[in-house]
């Protein structure tokens, strides 16, 4: 079964539901003696006190995250565990199912735009723990890692753009994952000839946003440009890129305009939609048909949304 994702309390909620061929116990077993983890958890599990309020040490394995460490939040034995994992309460559910189980879990984060890493994530270390439950190899990470985790990311809405207005005018704003290093990102948005006076690189522009100028660049993090092109600058076109971690490149894509010209959003806005979705395919080196109908649906759904405002 596909994870489902949900919004409460303002942290996104992704539910998964496996079931297992095998007794609840052995399934508890595998969630909370550290050498079963090893085989399937994805932060390697030095320590755990299995009590309530108990702790749980994880090995440092990137040096830009913070050292690991959770608190066991919940403890019904066999049934469930739950605990803290980099700050994100994670839940685990064990429920008898003939001679096996069903298995109910569920991850709670504030960081949006990371849904589809963490299902895509997920679901490859769900399929580890049914091979180790098995007797069997872990798998590695699966080949199609990257087009699971832009599915999800379409499927959960992840590639949606914002409106924002105020009295200064507007801003339409895209932020996306994408699970590339950023050293593969920035050639494939601003090429190589990128310089500040210059003309916006193909990657980086889209029918009908007219690019004007390149008024800054700092590679491999930051490109803009003047919005339309020719005579004076209406907006800015922004694309930022943060990378430097195990999940990926954070692109943000933001594009401004004066209240006179809220017009053009809905256009817009299936435009960068479109860019977006054709930088994630390029990045993995696929393609899809061209936008045809699709972009016509997109701003159409796009100026619903706006006319709603």
């Amino acid at each position: 079964m596909n994870p489902t994702m949900k919004t409460a309390d303002g942290r996104s909620v992704l539910r998964f539901e496996r079931r297992l061929r095998h007794p609840v116990e052995k399934v508890w077993r595998a969630l909370t003696d550290p050498a079963h983890l090893a085989h399937w958890f994805p932060s390697e599990v030095e320590e755990i006190e299995l009590r309530l309020g108990g702790k749980i040490r994880f090995k440092q394995e990137f040096p830009e995250l913070p050292l690991g460490t959770g608190e066991i939040t919940e403890l019904d034995p066999p049934h469930v565990l739950a605990f803290t994992w980099y700050e994100d309460p994670l839940r685990w559910e064990l429920r008898p199912d003939g001679e096996g189980c069903l298995l109910v879990f569920t991850h709670t984060f504030a960081d949006r735009p990371m849904a589809g890493s963490f299902a895509a994530g997920w679901d490859a270390c769900l399929a580890s723990l049914d091979s180790a439950l098995a007797g069997a190899p872990t798998p590695p990470v699966p080949e199609d890692y990257a087009a699971r985790h832009d599915a999800y990311a379409e499927a959960f809405g992840l590639d949606e753009g914002d409106l924002i207005e105020d009295a200064g005018g507007w801003t339409i704003r895209f932020e996306r994952n994408v699970p590339h290093p950023i050293e593969k990102v920035w050639p494939a948005l601003a090429g190589s000839g990128a310089v500040t006076g210059g003309t916006p690189p193909p990657g980086a522009v889209a029918d009908p946003v007219a690019p004007g100028e390149v008024t800054e660049v700092v590679a491999p993090e930051l490109l803009e440009y003047a919005w339309p092109s020719g005579g004076n600058a209406l907006g800015r076109v922004r694309w930022e890129l943060t990378g430097g971690h195990p999940a990926g490149t954070r692109v943000v894509l933001t594009h401004t305009g004066p209240a006179e010209e809220r017009g053009r959003c809905a256009a817009a806005l299936a435009a960068w939609h479109l860019r977006l979705r054709s930088l994630a395919d390029r990045l993995r080196d696929a393609e899809r048909p061209g936008p045809g109908e699709d972009a016509g649906e997109l701003e159409r759904r796009y100026a619903a949304r706006v006319a709603a405002r």
